[in-house]
């Protein structure tokens, strides 16, 4: 193979690609140029930078999906989180919608309260079956919009509904015409879009939906909602329909006539491809991502929401006016709730600010920057933390103790001192044969009877890293 040899530049100063890496913000995401995709013999170009002006948003189905894989939230819970979701939102309804149930009386008193809280933003919107009686519960209930399951594919029309499609799709149809005439905004969910005859039924459906939803007021005008239900959903380059997440929002725009703003992805995470195949859908023109809460949703969960604000900070690269911090506020809020929150999720969990690696330590004691994936401080009220293990050495003390005491440069303990502490670590595990990382509640004890004087020092001057940063 022959290859054009690249010599090495050297540098005076180190490049930090601080324009990708800012370290202030996530990390952002750039392109290269434009991309294509092949789509019924036709070629797509599309700006991925275009993303940066695009009105993307991100919605929530926290209070329906979510509800089918754990118990039921009581109404108190729901109204707590539905406020921490609009403050997560920020001034700019960055989480646009939330949708609920509303077939029990509970579920009804939950809209309730959480509209006398006066938010605009997310707004509150329901969910039904394409059934004449569900859609009496959501008009009697004065919605603006409402989500109506209209299953797509053929083991859905055939094998569920014991319809055929023509069936299928009147009923449909009818349904959504029944609400645009009472000024109710359908937002038709189309069930298992991944397995669907995209050509044979989904597009002549959603062309005939457009045509009907075209004589309506254009705040009225029916959405579409493409359900990745069993999550087989794929983002490859290439790949075919109807699995293909690119091709099904070229399809939806291009083909079936269906405006970026009223077209949403909603995805599930059976095979790990949850969030990916959102940002895809994002990236290709559908504006709205649907997701959930810490991603708790039927089976194997939906779109984490946290982490697709900071998808969405990413792709912006600005925090558009985002407090991220209500991210760990609401993650605090389960755990309060007794949700567990597994410690390795990413944002969310216990581990995810902390190494036990001692050359890990040992950079972030050097620089934040090198073990550290953006200033978690700043953005989410967590810094980077240590947990000690045999494998943590000198270094994982160091950089415990020093962060715990509220110690930088030159302030900070020298390793010297902490050859005591080290030596009961070194025990637990070659003598005691330990098999457990040191819990933080037992460093605490063991800096109080070796460091007594910088413990004291610490604790007067307000300087002990407090308790909800840093202990659990």
């Amino acid at each position: 193979m022959n290859m054009e040899k690249i010599e090495l530049k050297e540098v005076n100063e180190p490049n930090l690609l601080s324009d990708i890496f800012p370290h202030i913000t996530p990390p952002h995401i750039t392109f290269d140029g434009p991309i294509t995709e092949q789509l019924g013999g036709r070629t797509y170009t599309i700006d991925p930078d275009d993303i940066r002006t695009r009105d993307i948003f991100i919605t929530d189905t926290t209070f329906r999906d979510g509800q089918q894989s754990r118990p039921p939230y009581t109404v108190e819970q729901i109204v707590k989180l539905y406020e921490l979701l609009s403050r997560l939102s920020g001034p700019n309804g960055v989480i646009r919608q939330t949708e609920y149930f509303i077939y029990s009386a509970s579920d009804r008193l939950a809209v309730e309260k959480c509209r006398e809280l006066g938010r605009r933003f997310p707004e509150i919107t329901g969910w039904i079956r394409a059934e004449p009686e569900d859609l009496n519960l959501a008009l009697n209930m004065g919605l603006k919009e409402t989500g109506m399951l209209t299953s797509c594919s053929d083991y859905h029309i055939f094998y569920k509904l014991k319809l055929d499609r023509r069936k299928a799709m009147d009923k449909y149809l009818g349904l959504a015409q029944q609400a645009l005439s009472k000024g109710l905004r359908p937002r038709c969910h189309l069930e298992d879009v991944t397995r669907a005859d995209i050509y044979g039924f989904v597009i002549p459906y959603v062309q005939q939906l457009m045509r009907i939803s075209e004589q309506a007021p254009p705040d009225l005008r029916a959405k579409i909602r493409l359900c990745d239900t069993m999550g087989f959903g794929v983002n490859y380059p290439g790949a075919a329909l109807p699995r293909s997440v690119p091709k099904l929002v070229l399809a939806m725009i291009h083909d079936a006539g269906v405006p970026p703003e009223q077209l949403e992805w909603h995805g599930h995470n059976d095979f790990h491809r949850v969030f990916v195949n959102g940002a895809t859908a994002w990236l290709y023109g559908c504006n709205a991502l649907n997701a959930t809460l810490l991603g708790i949703g039927e089976r194997t969960g939906n779109p984490p929401l946290e982490g697709a604000i900071f998808e969405y900070i990413s792709l912006k690269r600005n925090l558009c006016g985002i407090d991220t911090t209500f991210i760990t506020e609401i993650a605090r809020y389960y755990r309060s709730i007794g949700t567990h929150i597994p410690a390795r999720t990413p944002f969310v969990g216990d581990d995810f600010t902390k190494t036990r690696a001692g050359i890990h330590a040992d950079g972030l004691a050097r620089d934040k920057r090198i073990y550290n994936i953006f200033d978690t401080a700043k953005l989410l009220n967590r810094p980077p933390q240590v947990t000690l293990t045999d494998k943590s050495g000198t270094d994982g003390a160091y950089l415990w103790i020093n962060n715990f005491l509220g110690l930088s440069g030159k302030d900070r303990i020298k390793k010297t001192k902490l050859v005591k502490i080290m030596r009961w670590v070194q025990n637990q595990y070659e003598v005691k044969k330990r098999t457990t990382a040191i819990s933080d509640q037992e460093l605490i004890e063991l800096v109080k009877k070796y460091l007594p004087e910088q413990y004291e020092q610490a604790r007067r001057q307000g300087r002990l890293l407090r308790e909800g940063q840093f202990l659990r």
